[in-house]
């Protein structure tokens, strides 16, 4: 036996042993009843909170988009169509290496640095689990059919379909209609989140953007069953979506196009409008672009191209196009000389080619370097005599002048559904003291009498400004809107008011006034020296109408317009306005090409085009015919 053996004490060991089991047998006690309490507490006490909140966590409730309205012409032609979209998606979840997936992909079909990069920062963006994010836009049949294939070998990637906007006439109707787009973040700041919680797409310009709170719809829910991981098992219940309105508008698509057609390769813009109802019926401006690749984003190279193109496709010139009217603001300055009393009807002027305030002073110059001879009011509108509005300018005054204008909507924006429209320029006494800080000089009335200087004007407010004349002074908010499609309620349009509010009827001091102007523009086009004779010649239909030239750079006092001197792009505007029939208008057109030069040789045919198209059905393009 060795001597450690002899040191042992069982006894005390034995008691050690069972005090220490004791205690870890009470702390198990302790452990377990703190446990059981707690269970109790978890499912008992507080059973009805946990169970709500287990309940939120099992069942959660998603928006589900609604479908945006679509948009006719007067006609019943789609115009704006929703179609599905497939996109390539990616799952993060279920995908093991990134990089390698998107290598893959790669392999499959076409991706673009630009594609990649996106996708990584929409992937880095806060985001839902088991949410998918998308690498690639538009897939092609052939692309989705070769995904198709390899779908074993890309686990969580996926083909997503939704519905986009789509333009079947692209450019044709960009800048009457506008377009869609993704939701930017600053447009996301002031949307309703509700409303807009499951839609990636908002109206940009244009009618697509005015119309937006009734083409957008209501959103939609569904209350799905997810799993801890927040993958969807199924759906409990939904609630459809309220798509959006369908509209009509006033435009025609067959005069829309016919329009284009008419000024295809030029810088130019054509507005035609109906007098009685102010509708639009076409509003086109070259050169255009296709809407549809702004809609699911347009590449950084195709939108650099249309940004520094020199004849900025961009620029809706129809509405935002600032152009001096030249001759085709004589109507109006006529009128507001007869009316106010400036002038008295049978005023006559001696035309030796020039005007000038004093003798020996500056020299005002007619178009005519010869002159005209003795004119009157009806010989100075239908040969478009610079001298007799010169002398009536001066005698009326820029108060007088400005205040008739403005009658006539210049310098305003009364149109109802285009959102980014112009006001342009309608100069004053005031306007000038303010803007250079100087007075207003006798030969800025001169200048305004003509349609130059200060004054600017869009070819949309030239079309209204002719509506009004048309209409002997009844003023009508030009609109693209007809009306709802379907059965369906009307827009809600009280808080979409238009920006200015409608000018008054205009009342002359004599109504009797309106027919001697009207009487020169109806020269203008069927007299024997009106400037625009030409382009009246066998009509079917008697038209008013003025044509208008305006300068694009100075020209010296005593020089002569030389058109091959001057780059083509300091050569003068051509400009013209009309309505027809007189007894009873139907349209109104405003014609702007931008360096034509000549607004009886250039922008008058094609007026003389649109009109013969709406009023007898003629679509025929003669232009063609011509040199």
């Amino acid at each position: 036996m060795s001597p450690f053996e002899r040191l042992k004490d069982y006894s005390q060991e034995s008691i050690t042993f069972t005090n220490r089991a004791v205690v870890a047998l009470v702390i198990v006690i302790l452990m377990m009843g703190i446990l059981v309490a707690r269970v109790y507490f978890l499912q008992v006490v507080e059973h009805d909170r946990y169970a709500a909140i287990s309940e939120n966590n099992r069942v959660q409730l998603q928006p589900v988009a609604p479908r945006r309205g679509l948009i006719y012409d007067r006609n019943g032609i789609l115009l704006a169509d929703n179609r599905p979209n497939f996109s390539l998606t990616l799952l993060k979840e279920e995908v093991s290496d990134l990089d390698a997936t998107i290598a893959r992909i790669g392999e499959i079909v076409e991706l673009d640095e630009a594609e990649v990069e996106r996708f990584k920062r929409r992937l880095n963006q806060r985001r839902r689990p088991f949410t998918s994010v998308p690498l690639k836009f538009g897939l092609t049949e052939q692309e989705i059919a070769r995904i198709s294939v390899d779908y074993h070998e890309l686990p969580g990637v996926q083909v997503e379909a939704d519905l986009v906007r789509y333009y079947p006439f692209g450019g044709s109707l960009v800048h009457a209609l506008g377009y869609v787009g993704r939701i930017n973040e600053r447009e996301l700041a002031r949307l309703d989140p509700e409303n807009y919680a499951a839609t990636h797409y908002i109206g940009k310009l244009g009618v697509e953007n005015y119309y937006e709170p009734i083409l957008h719809g209501r959103v939609g829910f569904q209350k799905v069953e997810t799993n801890a991981r927040g993958r969807v098992l199924r759906v409990l219940e939904s609630q459809d979506p309220v798509p959006g309105v369908d509209i009509q508008l006033s435009l025609d698509l067959r005069l829309q196009q016919f329009a284009e057609e008419l000024i295809a390769g030029e810088r130019a813009s054509v507005v035609a409008i109906e007098p009685k109802t102010g509708e639009i019926l076409a509003l086109v401006s070259t050169p255009g672009y296709d809407p549809n690749l702004f809609v699911t984003g347009i590449s950084s190279k195709d939108y650099a191209e249309l940004r520094e193109s020199p004849d900025l496709p961009l620029y809706n010139r129809a509405i935002r196009g600032r152009y001096p009217p030249g001759s085709t603001l004589k109507p109006f300055t006529a009128l507001s000389a007869i009316d106010s009393g400036s002038v008295p009807l049978t005023h006559r002027v001696w035309d030796p080619g020039f005007y000038q305030l004093s003798k020996g002073g500056r020299r005002y110059r007619d178009w005519k370097r010869g002159g005209h001879g003795w004119v009157d009011l009806n010989h100075a509108l239908a040969e478009s005599c610079d001298v007799w509005f010169y002398d009536a300018g001066y005698r009326t005054g820029i108060d007088n002048m400005s205040d008739y204008l403005g009658r006539f909507g210049f310098g305003q924006v009364t149109s109802l559904d285009l959102p980014e429209a112009d006001d342009a320029l309608l100069p004053s006494r005031d306007w000038k003291r303010g803007r250079y800080n100087q007075a207003w000089y006798p030969g800025d009335s001169l200048n305004l009498s003509i349609g130059q200087g200060y004054m600017l004007a869009t070819p949309l407010q030239l079309a209204t400004a002719t509506a009004v004349l048309a209409n002997r002074g009844q003023w009508v908010r030009p609109r693209m809107i007809q009306g709802v499609v379907g059965d369906g309620e009307a827009p809600n349009l009280t808080d979409l008011e238009p920006p200015e509010p409608l000018p008054a009827d205009v009342t002359l001091n004599n109504p009797a006034h309106w027919e001697p102007v009207i009487q020169g523009m109806v020269n203008v086009m069927h007299s024997n020296y009106g400037t625009a004779r030409r382009s009246a010649k066998g009509a079917q239909y008697t038209m008013a109408g003025k044509t208008g030239t305006a300068q694009v750079v100075g020209i010296a006092q005593d020089a002569e317009y030389d058109s091959e001197a001057l780059a083509e792009r300091h050569r003068d505007h051509a400009l013209f306005v009309a309505f027809a029939p007189v007894e009873d208008p139907q349209i109104a057109v405003a014609v702007v090409v931008e360096n034509g030069e000549g607004g009886s040789s250039t922008a008058a045919p094609v007026a003389r085009e649109v009109l013969d198209a709406w009023l007898v059905g003629d679509y025929e393009n003669g232009l063609k015919e011509k040199p």
